[in-house]
C-alpha cells in the first residue's frame, strides 16, 4: 500500500476508534494500519491534532519527520458514515 494511502487510512480509522472506544473492529483496524506503516514504511510515533478545520498528522521516520495535513471533512467522513448506519448503532 502506498505510504500516503496508509497514512490517511490510519488517521481515518484512528478517529473512529477514539470516538467509539468499545468498537473492537475499529481499534484492531487502527492497530493494523499502525503496524503496516511501521513495517512497510518505517513510520512510528503517529499522532495528530485538529486545527482550523484540518487534521495535522505527524510521525517519525529514519529519513526525518512525517508531517501531513488533511481536511477535517475528509478525515471524519468514515466516522459519519458509520454513525449514520443504523446497524452499527444498536
Amino acid at each position: 500500500m502506498k505510504r500516503e494511502d496508509a497514512l490517511f487510512n490510519w488517521l481515518q480509522i484512528q478517529v473512529v476508534a477514539e470516538a467509539r472506544p468499545d468498537d473492537r473492529s475499529a481499534l484492531d483496524t487502527a492497530a493494523f494500519f499502525a503496524q503496516l506503516l511501521l513495517e512497510d514504511h518505517a513510520i512510528s510515533e503517529l499522532s495528530y491534532r485538529v486545527e482550523n478545520g484540518w487534521y495535522h498528522l505527524s510521525g517519525k521516520q529514519e529519513a526525518g519527520a512525517v508531517d501531513n495535513r488533511y481536511p477535517a471533512e475528509a478525515v471524519e467522513s468514515l466516522l459519519a458514515a458509520i454513525e449514520n448506519e443504523p446497524k452499527f448503532n444498536c
